[in-house]
């Protein structure tokens, strides 16, 4: 069992930053890749952004690209979203999971290990 922790969500006015962080149990988070999920109210979940568990391949969704940057400390057993130019729509509930696997998906369907979830409030 994979035990996620998300932090570092919260209210910022549009154009400010945010790092989210992804903090894992696991003591083999370097064999796990993440994904970074969000899902606004009424809205479905949606991918963000992922990265592989070497940190080496990353994706991200069209709309945060340049914007947005995914990392990883595997002595840390943390993943990171940093997110800079934040707008009103990227207000959300993010969340971070995690799959034994070296490549990531985008497919939130794939993971097998979740966390709860840390809230972002974009004021316009």
């Amino acid at each position: 069992q994979v035990q996620l922790v998300e932090s570092g969500g919260g209210l910022v006015q549009a154009g400010g930053s945010l790092r989210l962080s992804c903090s894992a149990s696991a003591n083999a988070f370097r064999d796990y890749a993440v994904g970074w999920f969000r899902q606004a109210p009424g809205k479905e979940q949606e991918f963000v952004s992922i990265i592989g568990s070497t940190g080496r391949n990353t994706v991200y969704v069209d709309s945060v690209k340049g914007r947005f940057i995914i990392s990883r400390d595997n002595v840390k057993n943390t993943a990171y979203l940093q997110m800079n130019s934040l707008k009103p729509e990227d207000t959300a509930l993010y969340y971070c999971a995690a799959r034994p696997k070296v490549w990531a998906s985008r497919d939130p369907g794939m993971y097998e290990y979740w966390g709860r979830g840390t809230q972002v409030t974009v004021s316009s």
